[in-house]
């Protein structure tokens, strides 16, 4: 029996695809392109070996996932550099939220339903913010329930979010026009000069899925794509929510340290 010549045409079409993405049909694995570019894989695709938890994460079918109780699922070997790109893909169920924690001080890519979480009202505190600091441009995310491309870009002071092929934030936090959000997330309890923390996947008790986390040293000379990102505009009332957010939290550590000092 004759194969059509359509099929042959459309396997050659595919095994070309393969070879110029580096076969890359397993998001676990490294393509061609990122092994050139200095990328390692974090996550093997089969367990959690180098990840510290608490029984509560697994692996099921090449994806990281959790249930149950324990906090956080953090990446043992060494803290991640200090400059650094870390891509990763995600997904959440309806309503879930999650994080990706990156440097201490707070630096936390949000993780999140945009659609059914209350954090989803604020830009400052929805998916791919820098979250309670800065807001991304406009809301990437796709379908609940479908992945998404997550990216993490650091050299020096300047933080990058990407999601889903497009940057969504460009933060130099030294830059003058940044200084109030800096000054919020300080009042939460952050320092975005703040180095040395190990790679964290936050357990906020929610669904969520993690697949293709990869990691690279970028050089300090390395070019950046620094195209302007203009944060989007956070409403009146979400701010107001927020600022009643910040109070509660600053009246707890002030309550904190009053019992130290006791």
């Amino acid at each position: 029996m004759r194969t059509p010549l359509g099929l042959i045409l459309l396997l050659i079409f595919c095994v070309c695809q393969a070879s110029q993405t580096g076969c890359a049909a397993d998001p676990n694995q490294l393509t061609a392109e990122e092994q050139k570019q200095g990328f390692k894989s974090v996550f093997n695709g089969y367990d959690l070996k180098g990840w510290q938890h608490s029984g509560n994460w697994k692996v099921d079918a090449g994806v990281i996932t959790r249930s149950g109780k324990g906090g956080s699922l953090v990446y043992d070997p060494q803290p991640l550099p200090d400059d650094f790109e870390l891509k990763f893909e995600w997904k959440v169920a309806p309503g879930s939220n999650s994080g990706v924690y990156y440097r201490p001080g707070q630096y936390e890519y949000q993780i999140l339903d945009n659609e059914k979480h209350a954090d989803g009202k604020n830009p400052r505190t929805s998916a791919a913010s820098i979250y309670f600091c800065l807001p991304p441009s406009h809301d990437a995310t796709r379908p609940v329930g479908e992945w998404n491309e997550g990216r993490i870009v650091c050299q020096g002071t300047v933080i990058q979010h990407w999601l889903n092929g497009k940057k969504v934030i460009d933060l130099d936090y030294t830059d003058p026009r940044y200084a109030w959000h800096v000054e919020l997330l300080a009042n939460r309890g952050g320092n975005l000069a703040d180095r040395g923390a190990k790679l964290s996947l936050q357990d906020h008790g929610d669904p969520v899925w993690y697949r293709g986390v990869k990691l690279r040293t970028v050089s300090a000379d390395e070019k950046l794509d620094r195209s302007p990102v203009k944060p989007a505009e956070i409403s009146d009332a979400a701010m107001a929510a927020e600022q009643r957010k910040l109070q509660r939290i600053m009246e707890s550590r002030a309550r904190q340290q009053h019992k130290q000092k006791k």
